[in-house]
């Protein structure tokens, strides 16, 4: 499969190449098991892999004008003008040690952080 993409020239004859949207091309993958090298090749030619997404997309420059002129620049902040850090829609706030032993849990394989959370829980004072 051939690739059309630009290619820059040096200097005045420059060119962009961000801009480049063609499809990727098909590539062997070598060290695979014995006839999955060739099956992954001939999948990728069979349904072409998607190009450069980020190509199209153009980011804000710096000194641009806003794109929200009426809204705050505090806004999602507890300071200031505007609504405050509600608007983020962040997940909720350990609000206790019981709660955020209790989320550690599945991820402390000696088992310590479970304990540590049957303790504060049935202490009944931090829970």
């Amino acid at each position: 499969m051939a690739v059309n993409e630009k290619v820059s020239g040096i200097g005045a004859n420059s060119e962009r190449t961000d801009l480049n949207v063609s499809q990727q091309p098909a590539r062997y993958i070598s060290g695979l098991p014995y006839g999955q090298g060739q099956e992954t090749y001939s999948n990728q030619t069979q349904a072409p892999m998607a190009g450069n997404s980020f190509a199209q997309e153009m980011p804000t420059p710096l000194m641009a004008p806003s794109s929200r002129p009426n809204e705050a620049v505090t806004t999602g902040v507890d300071v200031g003008d505007g609504a405050g850090s509600e608007v983020m829609r962040l997940p909720m706030q350990q609000s206790s040690l019981a709660n955020t032993l209790q989320s550690l849990i599945q991820y402390d394989p000696s088992g310590e952080a479970e304990l540590a959370y049957r303790m504060v829980v049935d202490s009944g004072s931090m829970a």
